[in-house]
């Protein structure tokens, strides 16, 4: 699929873009913060734009983005300048060496992969860490009252349920999700800052309610030697 870096960003210069984009990075705030920062290298893989980049960047983190898109990673250097390194790459295949990254980040990306478990592997492959995952929620109000059925490029995106998520992770890196949360309780006329909307979608919520949910993936003792998908049993833990 292919992405316009202005449309992208026009998005989230609409009401509900700007309130989607705000509560996204206080869950990506929430679920990053049990990490440690300073001096850690952190890779976001499909960091388009780089408007979460930015983010991570202000956080303490030193950051490095690859995009498929080379009109994407031409706005993110626009945005960063020679704060980060931005790479044209295919996160399924990518040219990092082993553990290179203390973390990597996959934010809204697996729905628009053509290998989503080859793409997790892969990120598992480079971070030293640990992953945090940002995806859409198929059983979500959002996506039943605002996506199925349009024919919208966010409608031909694979969306996941909590449970499926779960599952893919766990067979494509072997570790089970740390820490969960969701946002965005209701469909997207609910998006708003003031009233009652905002009770609902302004907090933090478990994972399976919210139209966007981000997971944190921690890797303890050691990480498996054998991609899970070539191997099937469970991988031996230090």
């Amino acid at each position: 699929m292919s992405w316009d870096p202005d449309k992208y960003e026009a998005w989230f210069d609409t009401p509900e873009g700007r309130y989607a984009l705000d509560r996204e990075i206080m869950l990506l705030q929430d679920v990053l913060a049990g990490w440690p920062r300073r001096k850690r290298k952190i890779l976001e893989i499909g960091c388009g734009t780089g408007l979460f980049l930015e983010t991570l960047y202000q956080m303490g983190l030193d950051v490095t983005g690859m995009d498929r898109s080379p009109e994407m990673i031409k706005a993110a250097r626009q945005r960063f300048g020679n704060r980060a390194e931005l790479n044209v790459g295919n996160g399924e295949h990518m040219p990092y060496s082993e553990n290179e990254f203390d973390y990597a980040l996959l934010w809204s990306v697996l729905e628009f992969a053509a290998e989503p478990e080859a793409m997790l592997a892969e990120a598992a492959r480079v971070a030293e860490k640990g992953l945090l995952v940002g995806f859409l929620n198929k059983n979500s109000l959002y996506y039943f009252l605002n996506i199925r059925g349009t024919e919208s490029s966010m409608a031909s995106a694979h969306w996941f349920t909590w449970c499926e998520m779960q599952d893919l992770i766990h067979k494509a890196t072997g570790f089970r999700p740390t820490l969960a949360r969701s946002v965005l309780a209701g469909p997207m006329k609910t998006w708003k800052s003031t009233g009652l909307a905002n009770l609902a979608n302004g907090h933090l919520l478990p994972p399976a309610l919210g139209a966007f949910v981000a997971v944190r993936v921690d890797f303890t003792n050691m990480k498996p030697l054998t991609p899970l998908f070539a191997w099937k049993s469970e991988p031996e833990m230090g």
